[in-house]
């Protein structure tokens, strides 16, 4: 009997020590701003690694960053493969809306559809590429959509693509935040944290 009471006493004990080391860990954790995850076998703490890296709870959320990348990429290079196909289309444009330098803002233009959002598509330099593409995207909202200038049906449709466009931009921001996860060349590369 006294075999088994004292496995049921250190059983107990060790229980008890477990508790306090997880207490103390939370505590630790938010003193150093350290993340607690809990496993089945182990508490594990993981450290915010700055704005240039980013910590993934699991595969789920690497899956989704793949297919929002993929989603907000694609309508940028639609249109923008349009754009040197149309070179002269695409100034004519710019200049309807009232643009700076159109044959500028129209290379701007190309150069921001087609290879930056292909960096956002494949995951490479994903963080600055969404940061370029938001600032882009604001652009295009402030000329092209200026709903606070017209009447009608006009004004309508120029505020739906407004308010798309600042969509589009949280999307790019939450990219900015979050990386661009395990399936990118960023990770390939050790840019972005796995």
């Amino acid at each position: 009997m006294p075999a088994i009471w004292g496995t049921l006493q250190h059983s107990c004990d060790s229980r008890k020590k477990d508790r306090k080391l997880n207490r103390r860990s939370r505590v630790q954790a938010r003193t150093t701003k350290l993340r607690m995850v809990h496993h089945p076998r182990a508490v594990v703490a993981t450290r915010k690694l700055g704005s240039w890296g980013s910590v993934m709870i699991n595969d789920v959320n690497d899956e989704l960053i793949l297919a929002a990348r993929l989603l907000l990429a694609t309508l940028f290079l639609i249109f923008g493969w349009r754009k040197p196909r149309d070179y002269s289309g695409t100034v004519r444009q710019i200049v309807q809306l009232g643009g700076p330098m159109p044959r500028l803002a129209a290379a701007i233009a190309i150069f921001m559809e087609l290879p930056v959002a292909f960096a956002v598509a494949v995951g490479a330099f994903a963080r600055p590429a969404a940061l370029l593409l938001v600032l882009y995207t604001l652009g295009t909202a402030l000329l092209g959509h200026r709903y606070w200038t017209m009447t009608g049906a006009a004004q309508v449709d120029s505020m739906d693509g407004f308010y798309k466009n600042l969509s589009i931009m949280g999307g790019l921001l939450l990219l900015y935040v979050t990386g661009a996860g395990k399936y990118s060349i960023d990770a390939l590369r050790g840019i972005a944290a796995p």
